[in-house]
């Protein structure tokens, strides 16, 4: 089994709902994204899966949300676009997109500062 993990990012704005706090009110974050998924077997170049359509499925999935307000968003209309969430929502999203015989996402995780971070498995 081999695990692989890339690393991006978007930008964007929200707010949380039903928080008594700070962040009930608007606010932004640089957000970094972590997708790790495993491959049960190589194909002919040694590759579990490329790198590039790795990052490509990845941030094509993130322009949707790039320098966006989240709560405007389909994904979080009703449902509070906190870091957990967002991380449910890119993982189930791109576990459609690349899940295969071989390859599975397994973990998404995103931070909204480089000390907090939620992560979705299953």
């Amino acid at each position: 089994m081999y695990r692989l993990k890339i690393i991006t990012s978007f930008s964007s704005a929200h707010n949380l709902i039903n928080y008594q706090g700070d962040c009930e009110n608007l606010h932004g974050h640089n957000w970094k994204v972590e997708v790790e998924v495993t491959a049960t077997d190589l194909d002919k170049s040694g590759l579990g899966i490329d790198f590039k359509i790795l990052k490509s499925e990845t941030n094509s999935l993130l322009k949707s949300l790039d320098h966006k307000y989240l709560n405007d968003l389909e994904p979080f209309r009703n449902l509070s676009p906190s870091s957990e969430n967002i991380a449910h929502f890119l993982f189930k999203e791109l576990s459609a997109r690349l899940n295969n015989s071989i390859v599975k996402i397994v973990c998404v995780t995103v931070w909204e500062s480089d000390a907090a971070s939620a992560s979705y498995y299953e």
